[in-house]
């Protein structure tokens, strides 16, 4: 098929291939308008990329809120893709081995700082000093190996075996700068197989698939029926050429999972189903959390999309998934998937409860960039901000003191509420001159805003005075009943 008569068609399939059986939305007009905005920016997008097929969606508080198919499975059929269309998601299965690594961590059946050896002694000859946590967050000295990682998916074990005895050179010295590597997570999957006693997938089918019924997903492609599973292409010499067809082996564990956009979504939900912590919670949720925890280094990298030059993420590998604190966005997780045929990226931001997904089946065509800017209009738009954190009850008896102090110009009378070092720092009759001073300079305000928190034991306020505003802070002493650390008050005077 040549190009122009490519983009015409794609443009007509992913507006066509899509079943509203599999769509969701929530029932305000205006998401759904920005929905369908979305929906427009990723078609034009795959006939940009020559993406053959698409699925992506959005979770949000636990459930696929919306979720669109796009193109063709089958360039040969040109059967359409449904959200019930398997592709392979790459190194999005990345995420699936640093979770079973760390659920065997948390039941004790081995440490993070374990040397590799302990658990693959075939190893033991070359990988000296080198930990499970040096492979998990990629610190481990080996070189980054995409292209040929890939083409070892099939690689039976027994090879594998061969392989590590006899060892890989290293590109740097182990512990020492990050740098990806597959080979690290395919011998993670062996440490999963020998410390649970388990093959590795079905080690992440017992407790992982099953568990959230993610009953389509499975690491054999073969095991995928015909009319389910969307083809791999390669786009070259403008046609499309099919990817060899690559069965499960030793290298699954970094790139091998074969998964649908509405079986991914509870992946997705169950991540996000980790936020907010909460005092009592069961151990699985943790480890969850623990999957954001780099132990390496931090590396910088171009934000995804439209705005990636106003913006730089500095990011540390976690346990399959990248953390970073982004300008638009705030904290995120996020990881993409590139394999012969196939592309895919994943982004969630956990404070607000949100992920968005997109799955291919062109090489290596991740769909980062649009990936990225669906969640930046969808934030910019107010469809999701972070949840607010629960004002704790210290908190609230802090907050009423502060309130007092200002309603009586002075700290006297509030003397149980603050902590020790709070007149030290300012004197009484200093604070009775600072209070009046601001006082003076903005005129009455109206304290009846409550106080957001940042966290149990802090917050912050903003009261509306006849002159401007007054903006605060309060942090609570480490004491078992609530004392106020530190109060700051800024002016905020109208122009």
């Amino acid at each position: 098929m040549r190009k122009k008569a490519f983009c015409a068609a794609l443009l007509a399939l992913s507006t066509a291939a899509f079943s509203p059986a599999t769509y969701a939305t929530t029932p305000a007009a205006a998401e759904a308008a920005d929905f369908a905005a979305l929906d427009a920016d990723f078609a034009k997008w795959m006939a940009e990329a020559h993406v053959p097929g698409l699925v992506w969606g959005i979770v949000k508080d636990g459930k696929l809120v919306h979720v669109r198919a796009m193109g063709v499975k089958d360039v040969q059929t040109r059967k359409a893709v449904t959200a019930d269309t398997a592709f392979r998601i790459a190194s999005m299965t990345k995420a699936f081995t640093g979770y079973s690594i760390l659920k065997l961590r948390d039941e004790g059946k081995l440490r993070l700082d374990d040397p590799v050896s302990k658990y693959v002694p075939e190893a033991a000859a070359w990988a000296g000093g080198i930990t499970i946590g040096d492979l998990l967050h990629h610190t481990a000295g080996f070189v980054t190996d995409d292209p040929w990682g890939d083409r070892q998916q099939p690689l039976p074990e027994a090879e594998f075996t061969k392989m590590l005895e006899t060892g890989v050179p290293f590109s740097t010295t182990p512990g020492t700068r990050y740098e990806y590597s597959n080979f690290g997570y395919a011998l993670l999957g062996r440490i999963v197989t020998n410390a649970s006693k388990q093959d590795y997938a079905e080690r992440v089918k017992a407790t992982v698939l099953k568990p959230l019924g993610m009953e389509s997903t499975r690491y054999e492609v073969r095991d995928v029926p015909a009319e389910k599973l969307a083809m791999g292409y390669r786009w070259e010499n403008d046609a499309w050429s099919p990817e060899p067809v690559m069965p499960h082996g030793a290298f699954g564990a970094m790139g091998g999972l074969v998964t649908t956009g509405n079986d991914y979504a509870k992946w997705i939900s169950y991540l996000l189903s980790a936020w907010p912590a909460r005092e009592m919670e069961v151990t699985s949720r943790k480890t969850v959390r623990a999957m954001q925890y780099g132990g390496g280094m931090l590396h910088a990298r171009r934000r995804p999309g439209k705005e990636g030059d106003n913006c730089r993420l500095s990011a540390i590998y976690g346990a399959g998934l990248v953390a970073a604190n982004d300008c638009v966005l705030g904290n995120v997780l996020f990881h993409g998937g590139g394999f012969p045929g196939y592309g895919s990226h994943m982004l969630l931001m956990p404070e607000a409860g949100v992920g968005v997904f997109a799955l291919t089946n062109r090489t290596y065509a991740g769909p980062t960039a649009p990936v990225w800017d669906a969640a930046t209009a969808l934030s910019r738009s107010g469809y999701f901000t972070a949840r607010p954190t629960t004002v704790s009850p210290a908190l609230d008896t802090a907050y009423a003191a502060a309130r007092r102090i200002w309603k009586s110009g002075g700290p006297e009378g509030e003397k149980p509420y603050l902590a020790m070092n709070f007149t030290m720092d300012r004197s009484d009759a200093n604070w009775r001159k600072y209070l009046a001073g601001l006082s003076g300079q903005l005129g009455a305000c109206d304290d009846s805003p409550a106080i957001t928190a940042t966290g149990n034991l802090s917050g912050r306020f903003s009261w509306t005075c006849a002159k401007g505003k007054l903006e605060g802070t309060i942090l609570l002493a480490p004491t078992q009943s609530p004392q106020i650390q530190s109060l700051t008050l800024q002016p905020v005077t109208n122009p």
